[in-house]
C-alpha cells in the first residue's frame, strides 16, 4: 500500500474512532436520563456497531497479516 493511501486510511480511522466515542457518550447520556426513546437508542447502537465494523475493516487493511 502506498504512503498516501495509508495516511488517508489512518485519517479515516481516527475520524471513525472519534465518532464511535461520541456515539458511546450520547448513548450513555440518553440511558442515564431515563427518558430515552427506545427506537432512537436502538438506531444509535446499530450505527455504533456499524462504525465498529468499519474500524475493524480499516485496521485489518493497515495491519499486515501475520502467519503463525
Amino acid at each position: 500500500m502506498e504512503s498516501e493511501d495509508i495516511r488517508e486510511l489512518r485519517a479515516t480511522l481516527l475520524k471513525l474512532k472519534q465518532e464511535h466515542r461520541d456515539l458511546d457518550s450520547a448513548i450513555n447520556a440518553l440511558e442515564l436520563s431515563g427518558r430515552a426513546d427506545p427506537l432512537q437508542l436502538k438506531r444509535l447502537k446499530k450505527k455504533k456497531l456499524h462504525l465498529k465494523d468499519e474500524i475493524a475493516r480499516i485496521e485489518d487493511q493497515l495491519l499486515p497479516d501475520i502467519i503463525a
